[in-house]
């Protein structure tokens, strides 16, 4: 079976995590902040904080920028459920954004027009989280500048696009935004096996992250509320949450660092490759890329005009059948069960809706060969062709 996304692993990484097994420390030693210090300067950020996981980055810089009882995060219906879980975490209401069709990002007009309901009905958001779908960002300037107008946060939603950038600059850099999360899911594109990060520009909502990530607990004398009784001591000073990284896991993280420029470099290669195939093809759509931006590629995604919801279906598992581990990324977040309950219904975002009755995500990932993708293109094509005579 070609999977649609898995990582790749060499000895270098398995000799970073094996050195780090053998030294002292496991848990919260050296390789945190080294990776942390590197993945900042890639990016050109001045701070990174790594925690166990995208969902438990964007929980912490929620709370850094001060969500909570009463506020309002707005966030893509298409995306993981993480992506809004986090707001509602720390007692904010969700709402959402609507996508462009050929992107799959959110619509900066439709934003537009939100906020200015929102601004009439005094219902403005706290915080926007703009996510960075299948590896291409949004278009950040202009969501910055409508940031300024209303006066929300922004926070990047950067889980598909590590290494991508953004009018020449990487994402991660805070340009247009203030912090920016990143995941390291063994699907995306490096991996720490389970984790994430927060990257920022502002030192005291770093900090805020960090005491955050660890049960809000500091040993920082400058920083308690009391003399020291002695070297063992520490303080709680908020209601903080297990969320740290381990050593193993960051140890490999910036082993996989060093190679983040050859798999974008494969990543790219392997979509130009699905899009010249599919060129002549009316009916399949891959995804657009604007002009400015140069994505990591996380994932490979077409949309298939013409399927009713039944062919939808028998596509994607025809194409299982004959192993190619064809998905859908995403389900709507508002048509699921438990936001249903929360007063959301189909016919809200119907771009993202529409989208998700024709995507299709096809196999990228840096041991895919141009070989795979001509034979996956040619069981598409006849697969689809099929259902649809």
């Amino acid at each position: 079976m070609i999977p649609y996304g898995r990582q790749h692993l060499d000895e270098n990484d398995i000799n970073a995590v094996l050195d780090t097994l053998k030294s002292d420390w496991l848990t919260q030693g050296p390789a945190i902040p080294n990776f942390e210090n590197a993945l900042a300067d890639y990016c050109s950020a001045r701070y990174g904080v790594a925690v166990n996981s995208a969902t438990s980055a964007l929980h912490i810089a929620c709370l850094a920028l001060g969500v909570g009882e009463g506020d309002r995060v707005w966030t893509s219906p298409n995306s993981f459920v993480a992506s809004s879980n986090c707001a509602l975490y720390c007692g904010a209401k969700v709402d959402f954004v609507d996508i462009d069709l050929n992107t799959g990002n959110m619509c900066v007009s439709a934003l537009q027009d939100k906020l200015a309901l929102a601004e009439a009905s005094n219902t403005l958001p706290k915080v926007i989280i703009p996510v960075h779908f299948a590896g291409q960002p949004c278009d950040m300037e202009q969501i910055r500048a409508l940031s300024k107008q209303y006066g929300f946060f922004v926070i990047e939603d950067a889980s598909h696009a590590v290494g991508a950038k953004y009018q020449n600059k990487f994402v991660g850099s805070c340009e247009y935004s203030d912090i920016c999360v990143f995941s390291f899911h063994p699907v995306k594109i490096i991996t720490t096996m389970e984790g994430g990060m927060a990257l920022t520009n502002n030192g005291k909502w770093a900090e805020k992250m960090r005491m955050l990530r660890s049960h809000g607990i500091t040993n920082d004398p400058a920083k308690m509320t009391e003399g020291s009784h002695g070297p063992w001591y520490y303080q709680q000073l908020s209601l903080g949450f297990n969320y740290r990284m381990t050593d193993v896991e960051a140890a490999l993280g910036l082993s996989q660092l060093k190679k983040l420029p050859s798999f974008l470099e494969k990543r790219n290669a392997l979509a130009a490759h699905y899009d010249g195939l599919l060129s002549n093809y009316t009916n399949v759509t891959p995804l657009k890329q604007n002009m400015d931006v140069y994505s990591s590629y996380h994932l490979y995604v077409v949309r298939i005009e013409s399927l009713g919801d039944e062919d939808h279906a028998a596509l994607v598992t025809s194409l299982r059948d004959e192993e190619i581990f064809a998905h859908v990324h995403y389900i709507p977040i508002h048509l699921q069960p438990y936001y249903r309950n929360l007063g959301f219904k189909a016919g809200d975002y119907p771009n993202a809706e529409h989208y998700y009755k024709q995507a299709v995500t096809l196999p990228l990932y840096p041991e895919l060969t141009f070989k795979n993708v001509e034979n996956i293109v040619q069981s598409l094509i006849r697969l689809a062709a099929k259902l649809r005579s």
